[in-house]
């Protein structure tokens, strides 16, 4: 009998970890629950897939709310969730009895290794009340699930399996057939994505455009995403007299044509559990450079590797891909061809069998 599935996200925010509970979500037919509507920026959500929304208000009410909406699902389910938090407080549900369904937890991030003070204790105090009641727990990479299981040893590493993160390679194509606003396609630019936080590395690329910009007048750097470091990042383009050059363009519905047209793709991140926007760029362009932010990112053929927040790796590994005249996509593509959202949600359910 197909099991009955439920996806729970703190928000429709279309965010890496919210993309891949939607993937998992279409591939298995299964309905979505998020504790707040996103204010901008949702989710593309198919028609065909049922989406509740627990609050209208705040996260906070959306996590008070959660137990009501939780109701029609609390047996004969399996609950499968994303966000530390929200792992762990579904984890307490299950602890005191509350849910009786399964759960399964997905690790968005290394949040342990991630951050420090007050924040690392909260995440701490979080996986302590909450994650012994989890069924199975799903990491990205190997060193993701090792550093889990180091820090968190009254979990049974038994129940932490490694999962690749799935890519819709076909709807991602499609989406990239969509056309640029017209001053876009006619300009020469290299292409980032992601929030606009510290650990993207935004920073340490603007700086390393900055040297390349004098050997490639006509190249732009385009930034899509939006978030609290904005500010910040103006103030680097406006220091570094880039305001020409370097184009913040918010938050971008389909960041697809961006991917496929630029020149190269760079992801930049300092610490990643594993940047999903990396797999959009590998399978919409054959010149990706990334910084080495995450598990197994080294190992991956035909990418352009740099060492995470250093600006003169960084320079040398986008001089080298734009300097490189043939690039071997084979590679790439056959790197990226099985991780469907189909074979990633069937290799979890069977592991929790």
């Amino acid at each position: 009998m197909k099991p009955k599935l439920l996806f729970v996200s703190i928000t429709d925010q279309a965010n890496g970890a919210e993309n891949i509970l939607l993937q998992a979500a279409s591939a298995s037919n299964a309905g979505l629950l998020f504790l707040k509507k996103a204010d901008s920026g949702g989710l593309s959500i198919p028609d065909d897939l049922q989406a509740e929304y627990v609050s209208t208000g705040s996260v906070l009410s959306g996590f008070s709310g959660l137990i009501k909406s939780l109701s029609p699902y609390r047996t004969d389910h399996i609950v499968f969730s994303t966000h530390p938090y929200l792992n762990a407080y579904l984890g307490f549900l299950k602890r005191i009895g509350y849910l009786k369904s399964k759960l399964i937890v997905r690790e968005c991030s290394s949040v342990l290794t991630r951050y420090s003070g007050i924040k690392k204790w909260s995440y701490k105090v979080a996986y302590w009340f909450g994650y012994p009641g989890v069924n199975l727990v799903v990491c990205q990479t190997g060193s993701m699930r090792d550093t889990f299981v180091e820090h968190l040893p009254y979990i049974d590493e038994h129940k932490v399996i490694i999962q690749k993160n799935p890519i819709d390679i076909e709807q991602n194509l499609i989406k990239a057939k969509a056309a640029l606003p017209p001053a876009d396609a006619k300009a020469e630019f290299i292409c980032a994505a992601g929030r606009l936080i510290p650990e993207k590395g935004f920073d340490i690329l603007i700086m390393a455009f900055d040297e390349i910009k004098a050997a490639r007048p006509n190249l732009k750097l385009f930034i899509l995403g939006e978030g609290p470091e904005q500010g910040a990042l103006e103030n680097l383009i406006s220091e570094l007299k880039l305001k020409d050059r370097v184009i913040l363009k918010g938050w971008v519905a389909n960041p697809m044509p961006y991917f496929k047209q630029a020149k190269a793709c760079v992801v930049s991140s300092i610490k990643e559990g594993f940047p999903n926007v990396l797999l959009q760029m590998m399978i919409l362009n054959p010149v990706v450079i990334s910084t080495n932010c995450a598990g197994g990112i080294d190992e991956i053929p035909g990418i352009y590797l740099a060492e995470a927040d250093n600006v003169n790796s960084l320079t040398t590994a986008i001089n080298t891909a734009l300097n490189t005249k043939k690039h071997n996509k084979d590679l790439i593509m056959q790197y990226v061809e099985d991780r469907t959202p189909e074979v990633f949600i069937k290799s979890i359910l069977n592991a929790l069998v």
